[in-house]
């Protein structure tokens, strides 16, 4: 997400570092490049003439003229006012203070609102929720089935119909459902077109009278660009949206929805979908998602995530095979399937601050089908040779080639990338020097 933009404000950015001084001229000519940029990335043309001309105001001030660094402080306010553009701060659920909390999801056909409510009834259930889902979309009958095999997949209960039973008693039947068997939220799958029409918006302002819900969030596709502002826009007008749920985020590289939603709906956006997975749903963070924005990384939503994959007695383990110069092949490929709980690989990399000003990682290409070649590679191995690769002569290479379907040139490139893993591990002395010299060396195999 935001490649592009990133790409572009780096570019400008690193010029601006480069000086002692700046002029008014300097600024000028940054700006220009800024707003550049952000139209090309798909943003409101007035979000970014309100943008740029606050970031000039503030950047021909007497604290970015006379600063030491003046073109650190043109990034830092560049970044306050992303962050800004996009909310300020988080904006969370509001949950009602007698349950159940009521979460109805609205847009167009074909935005993603069915598995976003899987997802979302995931999020919360792993907060330590208990939801129930409501299959309201009675006109596609399709939908109705993918909640409920969604519903099944994460444990959560699914309240459905016949197709053609009215969708707003639907509704009404799932809050009452909710409040026999005590579920605390409940999250409404809702009817969608193709485009926006009268009887669509008269159903759904139907429903958030009968159901009083506490969210109207908009499930809204951000590789639509301006179309998803737009729509977002129809629907706060009809329904009075609470708040914006964006999907696909991982598949546009501009990201001007992003960026444009919230400024022309005064509504937050509250999560992102950023992958086809369960798991690929997260809380919207301004602040996190502007630094990712300017390269600085997003070193909090990493913890997060490694958190949420995070096996203590596993890491100890770990820690103890790398003190003693015990790190095996069972270990690297163990390490990858970790990393891949964590999310995809190349979303990690843009999140390590710094990394992305090492020259060629913004062009860096994430190999997913390379893990898995990988893992087959080491699955095809026996248990000594995992523990003790410097047996694996030239027939055990051909053997293992053959059992996991791959060349022995591909089994020669783990062998040497585990090596190279090894020592790096073995001489590691902090984050930006070890991946320097680890991708520097071809030490990753899921990247090239």
């Amino acid at each position: 997400m935001f490649e592009n933009l990133t790409a572009g404000l780096q570019e400008t950015f690193r010029r601006l570092r480069g000086k002692g001084k700046l002029s008014d001229r300097d600024v000028d000519e940054a700006l220009r490049d800024v707003r550049i940029a952000l139209l090309e990335a798909d943003v409101n043309f007035k979000v970014v003439r309100d943008f740029i001309a606050r970031v000039r105001e503030r950047a021909r001030g007497q604290e970015v003229m006379e600063s030491i660094t003046p073109g650190q402080q043109v990034i830092k306010i560049v970044n306050s006012e992303l962050t800004e553009l996009m909310g300020g701060q988080e904006s969370k659920i509001q949950y009602s203070s007698k349950p159940p909390t009521v979460i109805m999801l609205v847009g167009l056909q074909g935005s993603g609102k069915t598995t976003t409510a899987a997802k979302l009834a995931n999020l919360l259930k792993k907060q330590g929720k208990h939801p129930l889902l409501v299959a309201s979309d009675t006109r596609r009958p399709a939908a109705i089935r993918q909640l409920q095999v969604l519903g099944e997949k994460i444990g959560v209960d699914v309240v459905a119909t016949r197709e053609g039973d009215d969708a707003v008693r639907v509704a009404k039947q799932g809050v009452a459902r909710a409040v026999a068997i005590g579920r605390d939220v409940v999250i409404i799958d809702t009817a969608g077109r193709l485009h926006i029409d009268d009887e669509l918006m008269d159903e759904l302002a139907r429903m958030k009278g009968e159901v009083s819900p506490s969210e109207v969030l908009l499930v809204v596709d951000a590789m639509t660009g301006q179309d998803a502002v737009n729509v977002a826009s129809a629907f706060n007008d009809r329904l009075g949206l609470s708040g914006i749920i964006l999907t696909k985020l991982d598949g546009d590289a501009r990201g001007g929805a992003a960026l444009s939603a919230r400024a022309v709906t005064g509504k937050p956006i509250k999560f992102v979908g950023v992958g086809e997975k369960i798991e690929s749903l997260e809380p919207f963070h301004p602040d996190r998602m502007a630094s990712r924005i300017l390269g600085m990384g997003d070193v909090l939503s990493l913890i997060e995530k490694a958190e949420a994959a995070y096996d203590e007695t596993k890491a100890r383990k770990l820690a103890e095979k790398i003190r003693t110069n015990d790190f095996t092949l069972e270990d690297f490929a163990d390490q990858l399937r970790q990393m891949r709980k964590i999310g995809p690989l190349d979303e990690i990399l843009s999140m390590i601050p710094g990394l992305g000003r090492v020259r060629g990682l913004s062009d860096l290409k994430v190999d997913e089908g390379q893990i898995k070649r990988v893992e087959a590679i080491v699955n095809s191995m026996t248990v000594e040779e995992r523990r003790n690769p410097a047996i694996i002569d030239g027939s055990r290479r051909k053997r293992i080639a053959r059992g996991s379907g791959t060349r022995i040139q591909d089994v020669n490139s783990v062998l040497r990338q585990f090596e190279q893993v090894r020592e790096m591990l073995r001489q590691f002395g902090g984050t930006d020097k070890a991946a320097r010299r680890a991708m520097r060396k071809g030490a990753f195999p899921f990247v090239k």
